[in-house]
């Protein structure tokens, strides 16, 4: 027999035992379930976690293309440059490099699994490269991978570390770069930017990580790329690469319904009129549900169209792309009949987990990657996709099976995140919650807060799924998504009455504006309609009722610390990973807008809280970054001076992860959010991995003392109160399942409970 019909005979087979199972599967009704043992973990118990291939699968021994003659689709030369500067290009190449390799067939892929992700790392800290003041002749990446840091890290128990974007980003005009328009989210090369360091560096960094029990978390943005070689060569309609974008040729004939292009611009904004225009000639799908970033007469609408450009065929085309953000992040297209996205970011995806050696990964912008014409007069359907969900799960389950884990910034509504947890990412940020543990903080009322963590847990999202942050890069969003949008008519209860899930949103944005920006925080600003602008400690300093952050005293430093360390125990003192940044380690202040007014001009706030800090105390308090964002005051330290002071930010928070990591808590299941005696008060119970034990997390978001009683049908009558801090007994639960507890203004407190005739909580010597 041919070694063909050896082959066939091989195939035949494996098609009859595959309709076997699924016919099997469809009798009995019981989904698949994935094995509880990897065949690495029982062939390769003592394998290195990370063990990953560290070949250069980019193939860098290609020569580089020459520069020469005009930059112009004319020119061969500059053509062929384009083509070994893009990202497709790379993509194709680093594909090819897993064919046929069994380790691609090892790790199960099928499902997300939030607690593995956990088990690998609960607590992050998340670095903003420009943001980051390094050790003196250090680039970013050296200055994350030195170990004193990491050995920081480990005192405090934080084991993930998210880098932010670090791979270059921006555009090409001609021969020369331009630079990113969003902070690096506007990637164009899967090369590190020699701004932040090597790929020697990044994957040092990540070697340095894994000696100290950590492990690093990349970026990838599926959703779009910045106006680099791949864009520039499907301006010129070379190949493949229009369709990577959701980009649409103009008719010549047509032009006259196209804006003109400002000298010195490659494209500009088309006006509603155009967009209706330009929808009615069948060209683009018209209006989308919104307009990200909208600032009149600068982001009218999603779409842009290009000045005329010059193809390798002589002609001269205009394209109108789609933008969700902003004008230089031309959105990825992943249902063209050419993958040419998707092969690209998969591309991406496997480069920073295979080749430089991440263990996750970060899904920026991956809501947005479906979008559909509607009926006649209505936006087209751009949020909430389907295309959405399973371009994640295919992202998600590739990076699984490499052996990695990502998580997602998905400002959706929590249907959605239900819909992505089930075959997509593995981790989702938590949006729904961060606005509303602020709210609670401004206010001193919880009730807004306990009714986001129950709408949680009644449409079927655990804390366990949710990455529970402090500050990051970003504003402090308030857009309020799921209430807004699909369940903008919904009647929720809210301080005694029935209000619509739209008004509430306007309720608690007008809330959250009153008391943390204008007159009563000018160091606090607007963003946009998505949020304010600001750091933790100037959302605590504005809650406390301090106008002025110039001068703050010792007393007034005092009380922020303790508001700060009650919103880092209610973000770590749940189910789910807790994530943080150098602003909130180091208690940074926004910076003077003056100082960095070229960088508002274009109305980006933001920018404000994203000052300089310098971790490990490189340099003197008073010295500006010669490069990067100035400083703004640190109202703590470096991480080695708070770590020799016992009532510092760092070592009180480095109690609370002791304590979080010591009883489980990030692996546990949130069971109950109860309705409470004081408005200040919120409790969250938490079931342990004994389901017998409870964990109960109790906060006081007021600056006053307050007496209050906890009822739970979950805690069982005559169970022992232990608080976890002091192992001391504080009560009984009695008949009605209730205790009483006391609390100081702005503290929290964390609680164990056990049957009466428990073992008891662990204690400072137990495993």
């Amino acid at each position: 027999m041919s070694e063909d019909g050896v082959t066939q005979d091989r195939v035949t087979q494996d098609r009859v035992t595959q309709n076997d199972v699924t016919q099997d599967d469809v009798t009995t009704h019981q989904p698949h379930e994935p094995s509880e043992i990897t065949f690495a973990e029982q062939y390769y118990p003592a394998r290195p976690r990370h063990l990953r291939p560290k070949a250069r699968l980019r193939g860098s021994q290609v020569p580089t293309a020459e520069q020469l003659g005009e930059p112009v689709g004319s020119n061969p030369s500059y053509v062929a440059w384009l083509r070994q500067e893009s990202m497709l290009n790379d993509a194709n190449v680093i594909a090819r490099q897993f064919i046929g390799r069994g380790s691609m067939f090892q790790n199960p892929f099928a499902r997300p699994d939030p607690r593995a992700a956990i088990q690998t790392a609960s607590v992050w800290f998340t670095a903003y490269p420009i943001s980051v003041i390094g050790r003196p002749g250090h680039s970013f990446l050296a200055t994350l991978g030195d170990p004193p840091l990491w050995e920081a890290f480990q005192r405090i128990g934080i084991q993930g570390l998210h880098t932010g974007p670090v791979k270059r980003a921006g555009g090409i005009r001609g021969w020369s770069s331009t630079p990113s328009v969003d902070g690096h989210f506007d990637r164009i090369s899967t090369q590190i930017d020699p701004a932040f360091g090597t790929e020697a560096e990044f994957r040092t960094m990540c070697e340095t990580a894994t000696e100290h029990g950590g492990t690093i978390i990349d970026d990838i943005v599926p959703g779009h790329t910045g106006k680099g070689a791949d864009f520039r060569l499907a301006e010129m309609k070379v190949t493949n690469y229009p369709g990577i974008y959701h980009m649409v040729e103009i008719d010549p004939a047509d032009w006259h319904l196209l804006p003109e292009v400002p000298e010195g611009r490659d494209s500009v904004n088309i006006g509603l009129e155009t967009e209706d225009q330009l929808g009615k000639a069948g060209y683009i799908i018209g209006k989308l549900q919104r307009v990200i970033f909208h600032q009149p007469g600068v982001k009218d609408t999603n779409w842009s169209t290009t000045a005329p450009v010059i193809g390798p065929d002589g002609l001269r085309r205009r394209w109108v792309y789609l933008h969700y953000f902003k004008q230089g992040q031309p959105s990825i297209n992943w249902l063209d009949p050419t993958f040419a996205g998707v092969r690209m970011v998969i591309g991406d995806a496997l480069h920073s987990l295979t080749d430089l050696g991440s263990g996750a990964l970060r899904l920026d912008a991956n809501g947005f990657l479906g979008v559909e014409k509607s009926a006649v007069g209505l936006p087209a359907w751009s949020e909430g996709h389907p295309l959405s969900d399973a371009a994640n799960q295919v992202i998600a389950s590739m990076v699984r099976k490499v052996g990695g884990f990502t998580f997602q910034e998905l400002n959706l509504t929590i249907d959605d995140i239900k819909i992505t947890s089930e075959a997509g990412t593995d981790l989702s940020y938590d949006f729904i919650n961060r606005p509303a543990y602020q709210h609670a903080l401004a206010m001193a009322d919880t009730e807004f807060l306990r009714l986001t963590l129950n709408a949680s847990l009644n449409l079927g999202v655990n804390p366990v799924q949710l990455v529970h942050a402090l500050q990051n890069h970003d504003e402090l969003t308030y857009e309020l998504v799921h209430f807004t949008t699909l369940h903008k008519d919904d009647l929720y209860d809210y301080h005694g009455e029935k209000i619509t899930g739209g008004d509430l949103a306007v309720t608690i944005r007008g809330d959250l504006c009153d008391r943390l920006t204008g007159e009563a925080a000018p160091y606090n600003l607007i963003f946009s309609t998505n949020g304010i602008a600001s750091t933790t400690g100037t959302v605590i300093a504005a809650a406390l009722g301090y106008t002025r952050i110039d001068n703050l005293t010792d007393e007034q430093i005092r009380k922020i610390r303790q508001a700060h360390l009650l919103l880092a125990m209610f973000n770590a003192l749940q189910p789910g990973v807790f994530s943080l940044s150098g602003w909130d380690l180091l208690g940074m202040l926004t910076l003077d807008p003056e100082k960095i007014a070229p960088l508002l001009a274009t109305g980006d706030t933001r920018w404000i809280h994203r000052s300089a800090y310098d971790l490990m105390g490189f340099h003197p308090e008073s010295e500006q970054p010669a490069t990067g964002m100035p400083k703004a005051v640190s109202m703590y330290g470096s991480l080695p001076q708070q770590l020799k002071d016992q009532a510092s930010f760092v070592s009180q928070l480095r109690r609370i992860l002791l304590l979080r990591n010591r009883y489980g808590i990030a692996t546990s299941t949130q069971v109950d959010v109860p309705d409470v005696s004081n408005k200040a008060m919120l409790v969250m119970v938490h079931q342990l991995n004994n389901p017998a034990e409870h964990q109960v997390t109790v906060l006081n978001f007021g600056s006053d003392p307050i007496i209050g009683t906890i009822n739970s049908t979950h805690l069982d009558p005559g169970s022992v109160v232990v608080d976890m801090f002091t192992d001391e007994v504080i009560g009984e639960v009695d008949d009605l399942h209730s205790f009483s507890i006391a609390l100081d203004g702005h503290q929290g407190r964390s609680l164990f409970l056990s049957p009466a005739d428990g073992t008891g909580p662990l204690t400072e010597q137990d495993p």
